[in-house]
């Protein structure tokens, strides 16, 4: 039961950590332009599939959840070469938004820092999570 009860947590906060990379992300593109608000778009776009992976398998460890997160954000810069995604987002917000327009090599690297960024902050909390059933513990057997 508190197995489940734990993944429920998780995953909750999974959707809390994808509501506010989304809402980071608007707010990034108001007050910042240019190149900031790019890379810090490509960041908070795999911080967001990190959210995503963690909310739908949440025994996913860090540096998993990482490679799952930063796979699919690789792969739709890598597809931006074929043409297809500029031309769906000539026609559409939601294709622009989801698979940009054109390649651009910096890009994969700001995938990679938004899934390291993601992956320590996991971590973390993994930790002060397993910390924090340790001292219940204590506490319930003294």
């Amino acid at each position: 039961m508190d197995d489940l009860r734990g993944r429920w947590a998780v995953r909750g906060a999974a959707a809390t950590a994808a509501v506010l990379t989304v809402g980071a992300g608007l707010g990034t593109r108001t007050v910042a332009g240019g190149e900031v608000a790019k890379y810090a778009g490509d960041a908070l776009y795999t911080v967001l599939l990190y959210a995503l992976a963690v909310l739908v398998a949440p025994r996913l460890r860090p540096p998993v959840a990482a490679a799952w997160a930063a796979a699919p954000s690789w792969a739709v810069e890598l597809f931006q070469l074929t043409g297809v995604p500029d031309d769906l987002a000539r026609r559409s917000t939601l294709a622009r938004l989801v698979l940009g327009s054109t390649f651009n090599p910096p890009d994969l690297l700001w995938y990679l820092v938004g899934a390291g960024l993601a992956a320590l902050a996991h971590a973390g909390v993994r930790a002060g999570t397993r910390a924090a059933g340790r001292v219940a513990l204590r506490r319930s057997v003294s």
